[in-house]
């Protein structure tokens, strides 16, 4: 029986031995194990440096929950305040508002994205700069944006629209070229071993492993842009943000509740809606093995 077990281990570890050689990654070593503590008990510093400088305070949370359920007795029950049409029109405006600003930054972003991915556009530096480009649209807040926009063409639902498709052109056009840059190799070398050029690959190797990626990622900003034109109304961007911003600002907090329930109703049917059209779009983008 001794023997028979230190044969076992003996086996055991020369296959141990053989797997670290053909798959390091998954036998980190000391330097690596050393190196990851290193970085959790650095973010766990910087955590606590950062709660002292903004003055974190567990008495003050627990001081600010007993007023919140203040705020909550004040605030219920909702109330319409006999504008209830009025704001579901400013809550179909609100909607519009991020459809069309949605589609528009979706739309100007497809192509950008293929000029952002690395696999599609070689030239290092025309990457380098189309990526630049998008940090910088990205890097101003939809709020900024909506500002800008609302000084150039006036107050209204115009410039809300306008602020959110600048706001997401950035974002769509990192997304949508990351997913450009992990698609599977395979299926391009299927078509140019086929002879296909280099439309050919676009057409039939790359669009059909992201556009399902892509039209989730485009449904899932049509549900946040709706919660974000909410609030564009306190800049005058248009919406049921102006009504929010109105109803808040003069202590009418039972219609605010009643603003605010509207504005979650819509969004949890958006997401209801949206994740039967992803499911949908998954289910066409699978090929069959």
């Amino acid at each position: 029986m001794n023997a028979n077990a230190k044969s076992g281990r003996a086996v055991i570890a020369v296959d141990v031995e053989r797997l670290k050689r053909e798959q390091p990654g998954l036998f980190p070593g000391w330097l690596a194990a050393r190196g990851l503590f290193g970085w959790s008990a650095g973010a766990l510093l910087l955590a606590l440096v950062s709660m002292w400088w903004l003055e974190f305070s567990p008495a003050r949370f627990l001081y600010g929950l007993g007023r919140l359920f203040d705020f909550a007795r004040v605030m219920l029950p909702p109330e319409t305040g006999g504008m209830a049409a009025k704001f579901l029109g400013a809550m179909a405006e609100t909607l519009a508002m991020a459809f069309l600003g949605t589609g528009t930054a979706a739309l100007v972003s497809f192509p950008i994205g293929f000029l952002a991915a690395r696999n599609v556009i070689p030239n290092v530096f025309a990457h380098f700069a189309v990526r630049r480009v998008l940090d910088a649209i990205r890097g101003v807040d939809v709020l900024i944006w909506a500002l800008l926009w609302v000084n150039v063409v006036g107050l209204g639902p115009f410039a809300g629209v306008l602020a959110i498709a600048c706001s997401d052109m950035g974002s769509f056009g990192k997304l949508f070229s990351e997913a450009i840059e992990n698609i599977d190799r395979r299926p391009v070398e299927g078509v140019i071993s086929a002879g296909g050029g280099a439309l050919h690959v676009q057409r039939y190797a790359i669009l059909p492993q992201v556009l399902p990626v892509i039209g989730s990622q485009v449904l899932y900003f049509f549900e946040s842009n709706t919660r974000s034109a909410s609030i564009l109304g306190i800049v005058g961007a248009g919406g049921i943000g102006i009504y929010l911003t109105e109803e808040i600002r003069v202590l009418n907090f039972p219609v605010v509740t009643f603003i605010v329930i509207l504005i979650l109703i819509t969004v949890m049917a958006i997401d209801f809606v949206s994740e039967k059209l992803r499911l949908a779009m998954i289910g066409r983008g699978r090929t069959p093995a």
